[in-house]
């Protein structure tokens, strides 16, 4: 396993990402995940599901120290107080003390974002919350988070993949320290049929999805939560640290070129807002 830090925070650079995955699907989803080794697992107050991950990691051989555990807080949930009481309603639904990091799911325009990140502040010195981040956040909100926060903003999660390589704000997260949390990494499987990703699949003797996610994860600072309910495909989406892509064919494979029409990825920003 590899791993990405900042501030002092050390997260594997793959983890289980649970958006979709519900009932006894995510629970076996997240026990089979531990099972294999993962130690990073994703959720959200959004998801519907932190009560069946947190079955899942508590059922598990895997002590809770070793996983590193993200949960989001409902951008309906921004507000001081709303930040507090849902938070503690995370922590009970996921049967733990802490989580390892809290993130805002969206940023509210409604609700000052120094508002939440004094109530993430305080969640920390409590010790219900290790680490703080956002998701979503372009890069004016996401310097507004950072200078209203006490606590170090750990990381940005965004969607990342070969059509979407949001140059812009990895260079910022890598120049100030966080590392960014890549969602969507196989771009909703539109990448694995890429013929460029298929070649190299081929040449390399893996799946698509391992080259997509290689692809990623030799980003410097770059983490992967790639979903999956599948076991094979949750063990092959661990297996990428045995093969190295050259710089050229990274270049090859980045294609922001080819992302959808403006309608289709507004839709996709509407169907993540909904997740």
């Amino acid at each position: 396993m590899e791993y990405a830090e900042a501030y002092g925070t050390r997260v594997p650079k793959v983890g289980l990402g649970t958006w979709q995955l519900t009932g006894e699907t995510c629970y076996e989803a997240v026990s089979t995940a531990l099972d294999l080794g993962y130690r990073h697992i994703d959720t959200a107050q959004l998801y519907e599901n932190e009560s069946e991950v947190g079955r899942a990691i508590a059922d598990s051989d895997v002590d809770r120290e070793d996983v590193f555990l993200t949960t989001k807080v409902a951008p309906g949930n921004a507000r001081y107080d709303d930040v507090l009481e849902s938070t503690e309603g995370s922590l009970d639904r996921l049967d733990t003390e802490y989580v390892d990091l809290l993130l805002l799911h969206w940023p509210n325009p409604l609700v000052s974002v120094g508002d939440t990140m004094a109530a993430m502040d305080r969640l920390v010195e409590e010790g219900a919350v290790e680490n703080v981040g956002v998701s979503n956040f372009p890069r004016v909100l996401l310097d507004r988070a950072r200078d209203a926060a006490d606590a170090d903003v750990v990381t940005n999660q965004v969607q990342f993949h070969p059509y979407k390589p949001q140059r812009g704000m990895l260079g910022h997260c890598q120049e100030e320290g966080l590392f960014l949390t890549a969602y969507s990494p196989l771009a909703r499987g539109e990448a694995l049929d890429d013929p460029d990703v298929r070649r190299l699949a081929e040449a390399y003797d893996k799946t698509p999805a391992q080259v997509v996610l290689r692809w990623a994860t030799q980003h410097r600072d770059v983490v992967v939560i790639p979903k999956s309910a599948s076991e094979a495909h949750l063990e092959q989406n661990l297996a990428l640290f045995d093969f190295k892509l050259t710089r050229s064919e990274i270049d090859e494979l980045t294609k922001p070129s080819l992302l959808k029409s403006s309608a289709a990825m507004l839709g996709g920003v509407l169907s993540e807002f909904r997740s």
